[in-house]
């Protein structure tokens, strides 16, 4: 059971980092919060060539290395669009230290709280992740970058994730406690509270949309 649920929490993932990369190429702008896009570059690199596992886990972490890398690159392309008070070389000189700091942020939290492992990591940076996606909707005040269809399959992910590993949780002690247990639920609520967010300014955008073209229509069929 465990296993098909860590299997449905790949593949969805692996559509949010697809709709990630396709959304942003189409509208220009990088479609993942800057401090998440650097703890997910940190977590799938120490788990993939520092501290890797095994199986197909490990296959899954490389993939997804290698997702978050063409996300990258689009940030680095299209990121100081969204910094036009920052200089390009100031915009990559932040990127830069956010992406040691959230190398070094996973690493000592797997260290001190996870014997190394990649459980707490993980799942304190989806909560840091959840919410930073919120921010984004709020901070640009459109879903410029972003969809329904991402807010979905990211939720579904970590859901499905958080399942999985309540199931394999049983059998380590040292991870027994409030804390995951806190940052699953968190998630959960602050990842809905994005679909629905996410939804609603998506009909606020389409709305406005209907009434400019019926205005301009109108417009037109008066000047005729």
């Amino acid at each position: 059971m465990a296993d098909a649920l860590s299997l449905g929490s790949g593949l969805a993932w692996t559509a949010t980092y697809l709709l990630i990369i396709w959304t942003s190429r189409r509208e220009k702008t990088y479609g993942m919060p800057i401090a998440a896009l650097a703890a997910n570059l940190g977590w799938e690199f120490i788990f993939s060539f520092v501290r890797p596992g095994d199986g197909m886990q490990l296959v899954v972490n490389y993939v997804w290395f290698g997702f978050d890398v063409a996300i990258l690159a689009l940030t680095v392309a299209y990121g100081p669009r969204e910094f036009r008070f920052l200089p390009r070389w100031g915009f990559l000189a932040m990127l830069a230290s956010v992406l040691v700091m959230g190398y070094l942020g996973v690493d000592l939290v797997s260290r001190q709280f996870d014997h190394g492992l990649a459980t707490f990591a993980a799942f304190g940076q989806n909560l840091m992740m959840s919410g930073l996606f919120l921010s984004m909707l709020i901070a640009r005040g459109s879903t410029r970058g972003q969809s329904v269809w991402i807010a979905l399959t990211k939720g579904v992910g970590t859901a499905l994730a958080s399942a999985a590993s309540w199931i394999w949780l049983q059998d380590e002690p040292w991870r027994h406690g409030p804390l995951l247990p806190y940052l699953m639920i968190a998630t959960a609520a602050l990842d809905l509270a994005y679909v629905v967010a996410v939804h609603a300014v998506a009909r606020h955008e389409s709305g406005r949309a209907v009434r400019t073209g019926a205005f301009s229509g109108g417009g037109r069929r008066t000047s005729a």
